[in-house]
């Protein structure tokens, strides 16, 4: 099997407003909103951890020191959990990033688009394939996480890949939307993506998520993209530009996914992984089921 450069880096792109979520995002970053007990970012932290990721590049405004604080070291907070002798919380909170994991930050200057936080991340980047991950898609794996696949296919392929699932024909006017053929390997090729098209216009029913493996050369195409609305620069023109030379694939991974940019998407996924929870899921299916009495649906 050919071997290829692996995917080392990940991006986290955490620069954004978090509007939908107001107000209690006018001082927290929506990354930093918990499931349960652990926010967004962490999930997302773990999962790039899990499919080998040695460096960590969150890109983010002025603003966001809050993620900075949540990965960086709490001597005073360590320091009383150890004298307390709380060992389990202290290891909590002590074992979230390996000491050997590399951790970046990149101030994008004003928010100007996904596409060009990504460019704000290039110089770290260098001359490698990389990753992305948005953390407000969540996704709960009971095997290899969604970003595993996807370098796994990497692996195998030296290509792009793009996670995608399988959307309603309502909601095509939510997502980036790619077109594919199948491949000699079985292999969905992508041939053309648009972003939130009419379900008439749409080129299939595979919608784009929020996990990415892009050839570094994303990069120059992504300069070359015309700024949209509100001059923000689209991830999605910078991938469609470089299809014609540089082969992308769409990965309908396993897993569920949680659109945590959503507040019902949000409130699902924190009911799912609080019911994970050995100590929380039995009180929390009392209380479903007494809501479900008084409101006639059981």
């Amino acid at each position: 099997m050919r071997s290829f450069k692996p995917v080392r880096k990940a991006v986290f792109p955490v620069a954004g407003l978090g509007t939908r979520f107001l107000p209690a995002t006018k001082s927290i970053p929506k990354e930093m909103l918990p499931i349960v007990d652990k926010p967004l970012i962490q999930y997302a932290v773990e999962e790039a951890l899990e499919a080998g990721m040695d460096t960590l590049i969150f890109v983010t405004s002025r603003n966001k020191h809050a993620i900075f604080d949540h990965f960086d070291t709490a001597f005073e907070l360590q320091t009383r959990l150890a004298k307390d002798g709380k060992t389990e919380l202290l290891e909590r909170i002590t074992t979230i990033v390996p000491d050997e994991v590399n951790l970046v930050y990149v101030t994008q200057p004003a928010a100007l688009g996904l596409g060009h936080a990504i460019l704000c991340a290039e110089t770290i980047v260098g001359d490698e394939p990389f990753a992305i991950l948005l953390a407000d898609d969540l996704v709960r794996n009971d095997g290899p996480s969604a970003l595993a696949q996807m370098v796994d296919l990497y692996r195998q392929t030296g290509s792009s890949v793009i996670g995608v699932e399988e959307i309603p024909d309502e909601m095509t006017r939510s997502y980036g939307v790619v077109g594919v053929d199948v491949n000699e390997s079985g292999q969905n090729a992508i041939h053309t993506m648009v972003e939130k098209p009419s379900p008439e216009d749409a080129p299939s029913r595979l919608g784009v998520v929020g996990r990415y493996i892009l050839d570094p050369a994303v990069f120059n195409y992504l300069r070359g993209v015309t700024a949209g609305a509100g001059g923000e620069i689209q991830l999605t023109d910078g991938i469609s530009a470089m299809l014609q030379a540089h082969p992308v694939l769409a990965l309908p991974f396993a897993g569920e996914r949680y659109d945590c940019g959503s507040r019902d998407g949000f409130i699902k996924a924190t009911i799912d992984y609080a019911l994970e929870h050995e100590e929380l899921r039995e009180d929390i299916l009392d209380h479903m089921y007494s809501l479900l009495r008084e409101t006639g649906r059981f």
